[in-house]
């Protein structure tokens, strides 16, 4: 297949377009570029790309493509709160506008990337399929239940969507995200001796690695149509759902020295749900997830280590994205609607001064 992978200089489309490669597609980027200089390891290899925004495409950029798999977006809570109604201009309606601009242009497959946090405040009582209510707790949650709602609403015999549900993503990838739990709590450990709870590590949350992820994204381009048309899926394994202190537990054991400590403030967080993924392993032809957090964090120490990775670095704006959103903005590099003010083909972060965010 001929494929457009949309933030493909992102935490996950680094890991997921070798894959797509491997396995004889022809891939193409679209990304805006806002996080691609924070680099772990060698630099991904260069593809056909685009560099735009999302919210600028036009239906002739789409046309040739078999599929289009949309990661690009507003990634996380925090970042979705900065600014909530950038959040959905850019997670909903311009994602709602791509679709139907794939639609137009004759795109057959449209892989979203959508997220567990929509089931948010649901507790901790059961495992939730993909029946289960939504009860989202932050815009980020909101506008991908938007998303879902509005996309689904374009199937036809001709165009088919299909929604991948994921569980928090974490492990290593060249364009790191230092403010993903697993990700996180294995850096303080192997970087300060301290595995640092931010919160009171009560949640339950499923978690997954992105190679997981990957092979899911890879499994539904090869699935036949009729299995995947205009579903939704957990994404993750069943087994891998955890509290938080849990998971700092599994970091205290396998970053020798370290020890759990709660950060100043700590306390509940609302985001509460486990998630139940027989669905996709039952239903999708050679999907099966393989990875344990235990081994994540084994693969995040070494990858930290053989890197040199220094707290600065790691607490900085090259990693973590809402100072590395706020570090542009005070530069003058970037508006409050998360556009770019000026060229940026070579933004230096040495450059950008550091801010101070909660």
């Amino acid at each position: 297949m001929r494929v457009l992978v949309t933030g493909h200089h992102g935490y996950i489309g680094t890991v997921l377009v070798p894959l797509l490669q491997s396995v004889g597609h022809e891939v193409h980027g679209l990304d805006s570029e806002l996080f691609s200089d924070g680099t772990l390891g060698p630099a991904p290899a260069a593809i056909p790309e685009m560099i735009a925004d999302v919210r600028d495409v036009q239906s002739s950029d789409l046309e040739g493509f078999d599929a289009v798999i949309h990661l690009a977006g507003i990634s996380n809570d925090p970042l979705g709160d900065l600014n909530p109604e950038c959040t959905f201009e850019i997670n909903h309606r311009a994602s709602v506008q791509i679709a139907r601009m794939a639609k137009e242009a004759g795109v057959s497959r449209f892989l979203y990337a959508s997220s567990c946090s929509l089931y948010g405040a649901a507790g901790e009582d059961e495992l939730l399929d993909e029946s289960a209510p939504f009860r989202p707790v932050t815009p980020y949650a909101e506008s991908k239940i938007l998303v879902e709602r509005d996309v689904a609403a374009l199937a036809d015999d001709q165009f088919s969507p299909t929604f991948l549900r994921c569980a928090t993503a974490y492990g290593a990838s060249p364009r790191l995200r230092a403010d993903l739990v697993v990700n996180n709590l294995t850096g303080y450990a192997v970087l300060t001796n301290r595995v640092l709870l931010k919160s009171d590590g009560t949640p339950w949350r499923p978690l997954t690695h992105i190679l997981d992820i990957s092979e899911a994204y890879r499994a539904v381009l090869a699935a036949p149509r009729q299995i995947i048309h205009n579903q939704a899926f957990n994404v993750g394994r069943s087994s891998e759902n955890y509290r938080v202190r849990d998971v700092a537990e599994i970091v205290g054991k396998c970053v020798q020295g370290s020890t759990v400590e709660f950060a100043p403030g700590a306390g509940p967080d609302k985001r509460c749900y486990r998630v139940d993924f027989r669905k996709i392993e039952h239903t999708l032809p050679g999907y099966r997830p393989t990875w344990t957090v235990e081994a994540g964090v084994r693969e995040l120490a070494a990858a930290y280590s053989l890197h040199n990775m220094r707290m600065e670095e790691f607490d900085g704006s090259a990693f973590q994205r809402i100072r590395r959103i706020r570090a542009l903005q005070q530069a003058g590099r970037l508006d409050s609607g998360l556009r770019w003010t000026s060229f940026h083909d070579s933004v230096d972060l040495s450059e950008i001064p550091e801010v101070q965010v909660p």
